[in-house]
């Protein structure tokens, strides 16, 4: 290794993880890009699981950290530690994803101003065949942090909670800090991420800094995931999301409830239980819709997919949206919202009615389900009906994770554990509890099926259709014989 004057051109080392061949294709265009740098002394290293010659300035590391293929990324860790000395940036990533000298520069711009606890990060994104971007970086449970907007001089920075983005930079004093920490160097393992990807996120998550986007500056913060194979499948389009992002851009200088409407992050390892944002039309919901609902009420709105399915219905849709952010996307929909918070929501809505309210997925995040539909009573016409999903924790999959007591739920199975997870272990005899409480009861529900479970169903005539479908919906109304202050006593 050899570098030219150091105090004038900084040197930078990448790391690269690359196992097998499937990606040569974007792992050569990575080379090239980071051999055309001309501000950089660069070194790349390629971490790799077989023997590969990929020409002459490459140094290629064959060999796994442990007997998972998946732990492969890990190994850049201590390569980063051996030599922090000889390197004024560390650049790790990914075979695929490319950085650019812009986004280089981009990110020494702004460490020069941020403060210590954060480090500049980035969003993946993608071009679909006809041009189209998307952000594959937004989607499924992910979220803006509205609470996390924070502005320097003319930048605007905010924290998005998908905190991969298949690479990371540091300086070298950022690499110092996250060894100091002890949370850098831990060996491969998953956690709310699979191994792949806690290598990658171990600066943000384990070592005490945060990861925060430049919003301000986003086209410098963008990374390009070459293979483009998310496009139509998970992300959301530039469009949408940049009109998040303008939102996000105001939030310093207004003092509107910016949510969330409640804590949407539970405190398991597994993050599928966590509240979808960008949720696709759940089909199941819109079955148990009544034919002559004229006004819809939805808490706990996300993204508004399966609302704006309502209004090419011909429904009034109202929504009480999870954050002011998210209520961008549901608003560019046609759906009227109110501000996400409960209590203020709830003073806007005095005098209204609806046919229908919906609680898609909300109730198990909730501490008292029971307090919260007792209040949404009040704005419920006497026929009208409540629509409520929760998961299905009785679900023949989360049984037998039951049985062997795996450690994400313990005993939290019996549903009096809300403090320690953040979650209800919603089942059919829980909602029936909270259902009795409130004076309502079911009048239809909604069984779906997965393709593999579907003949267990017809051969047992729908008697263990309640351990076969992951997700709990009903149609529920008031008890026979109940006045409206009688159900919300």
């Amino acid at each position: 290794m050899q570098h030219n004057d150091a105090k004038r051109t900084p040197a930078l080392i990448v790391a690269i993880a690359s196992y097998g061949t499937k990606n040569t294709e974007y792992l050569y265009r990575l080379i090239d890009e980071y051999r055309s740098m001309r501000r950089y002394n660069v070194d790349i290293v390629v971490l790799s699981n077989i023997p590969r010659d990929l020409g002459p300035g490459v140094e290629v590391i064959v060999g796994l950290p442990t007997k998972d293929p998946w732990s492969l990324p890990f190994g850049h860790k201590e390569i980063f530690a051996q030599r922090l000395p000889l390197y004024d940036l560390f650049i790790y990533s990914e075979d695929d994803t490319l950085i650019s000298e812009r986004n280089i520069e981009a990110f020494l711009d702004v460490s020069k101003i941020l403060p210590d606890q954060y480090i500049a990060g980035f969003l993946r994104y993608e071009v679909s065949p006809e041009g189209k971007k998307y952000y594959s970086t937004i989607h499924g449970h992910y979220h803006w942090d509205p609470h996390s907007v924070l502005r320097i001089a003319d930048n605007v920075f905010a924290h998005y909670t998908n905190e991969h983005s298949a690479s990371f930079i540091l300086t070298q004093n950022q690499l110092k800090g996250a060894i100091e920490s002890g949370g850098f160097l831990l060996p491969p393992r998953t956690g709310r991420y699979d191994m792949l990807v806690t290598a990658a996120t171990d600066p943000y998550t384990q070592c005490g800094m945060k990861k925060v986007i430049c919003v301000s500056r986003l086209e410098d913060f963008c990374l390009h995931h070459l293979p483009n194979v998310y496009c139509g499948k998970i992300g959301l389009d530039a469009q949408t999301a940049e009109r998040e992002i303008d939102k996000l851009k105001t939030l310093c200088t207004t003092t509107e409830p910016r949510g969330p409407l409640f804590e949407t992050t539970t405190l398991l390892e597994d993050a599928r239980w966590d509240k979808l944002y960008y949720e696709p039309i759940r089909k199941d919901i819109l079955s148990l819709i009544p034919q002559d609902v004229g006004r819809v009420l939805s808490v706990g709105c996300a993204c508004g997919s399966t609302e704006a399915e309502l209004i090419k219905r011909g429904i009034d849709v109202m929504g009480i949206p999870l954050d002011c952010v998210i209520q961008q996307t549901a608003v560019a929909k046609g759906i009227r919202t109110l501000p996400p918070h409960f209590d203020v929501a709830k003073e806007a809505l005095r005098g209204e009615s609806f046919d229908c309210i919906l609680f898609p997925h909300v109730l198990q995040h909730l501490p008292d389900p029971v307090a919260v539909l007792n209040d949404f009573l009040e704005f419920l016409r006497m026929t009208g009906s409540i629509l409520i999903s929760i998961p299905n924790f009785n679900h023949v999959s989360r049984l037998r994770t039951k049985k062997f007591h795996m450690p994400q739920f313990s005993e939290a199975f019996n549903g009096r554990h809300f403090e320690s997870h953040r979650l209800h272990f919603t089942n059919q005899r829980m909602l029936q509890h909270w259902l009795n409480e409130c004076g309502l009861q079911v009048a239809r529900s909604c069984t779906q099926l997965e393709a593999q479970y579907e003949w267990i169903n017809r051969a047992t005539h729908g008697m263990l259709s309640g351990l076969l479908s992951r997700n709990i919906v009903v149609l529920s109304r008031r008890a026979e014989g109940k006045s409206r202050e009688e159900a919300t006593d």
